[in-house]
């Protein structure tokens, strides 16, 4: 029994190697894992359910997304869906169509016995209050209503235009800002009563030893994926003893076989 955690693949029509590579990834990995996590930004931008009907490029990877997570689903794992910030649009239509689950912001899982909060990682982010406050202006229903009530081009050039204006901004803003917030991790771990917590976002792969309450706690970061490596999180049980979570990065030319903890 596996079960797999990812995040920040940033898929799109201008990335044929990281594409090809995230499939091998489903393919060659994920096969056989109990449960599949995936913690937002599967796609660089996504501006709407209604591109399926599209001859727009991206278009054409989403469904071979679609119909490579769907026959994964079919294989028997459960696949799980955080948004992202760049993905925040993903619907349902989507998610019915990969046969996966939609899960709120964070999400208070059991990942082989071992209880954990999952989530995109943005939200931590709580010194950037710029993003902030675009974050809540986004996540609004009537402001994504009035969004996807565009034409799908000019959906396209916003997004075009937020991605830049997203890049040119945190070049301007220090680093500690655009890092979580201790203080907001460790709030977000007592409210979900754990010691283990599971994000993306911020591109800074690494494991965080921290105390929550008086405990040893432990913070999972995993890594974006590139058109050469990718990250993951893999959670085997084990009969014998605790299971641990495992930060690893791999080739995505070669990634882990369904059986193998590390590469």
């Amino acid at each position: 029994m596996r079960t797999l955690l990812i995040a920040d693949m940033h898929l799109s029509n201008d990335t044929p190697e990281l594409n090809q590579g995230f499939y091998r990834y489903l393919e060659h990995t994920a096969k056989g894992a109990e449960d599949l996590y995936i913690l937002g930004d599967l796609f660089d931008a996504w501006i709407g359910d209604d591109l399926l009907d599209t001859p727009h490029p991206l278009s054409g990877v989403a469904h071979e997304v679609i119909k490579r997570l769907r026959a994964l689903s079919d294989a028997g794992t459960s696949i799980f869906f955080i948004h992202g910030n760049r993905d925040f649009l993903i619907g349902e239509r989507f998610i019915n169509a990969c046969q996966a689950t939609l899960l709120p912001d964070s999400e208070q899982v059991e990942l082989q016995g071992v209880a954990a909060v999952i989530l995109h990682g943005d939200s931590l982010c709580t010194k950037d209050e710029a993003y902030m406050a675009f974050r809540a202006q986004s996540r609004h229903p009537e402001w994504q209503a009035q969004i996807l009530a565009m034409p799908l081009e000019q959906r396209l050039e916003l997004a075009k235009s937020l991605r830049m204006q997203s890049g040119d901004a945190n070049a301007n803003k220090a680093e500690a800002i655009m890092d979580v917030t201790h203080a907001e991790v460790v709030t977000t771990m007592q409210r979900h009563g754990v010691n283990i917590m599971i994000h993306g976002h911020t591109h800074r792969p690494k494991v965080h030893d921290l105390t929550v309450e008086d405990v040893p706690a432990k913070r999972f970061v995993l890594g974006d994926w590139d058109s050469e490596h990718g990250w993951d999180i893999v959670v085997e049980h084990s009969s014998e003893r605790h299971p641990e979570p495992v930060l690893r990065q791999f080739s995505l030319i070669q990634p882990p076989g369904s059986d193998s903890e590390s590469h």
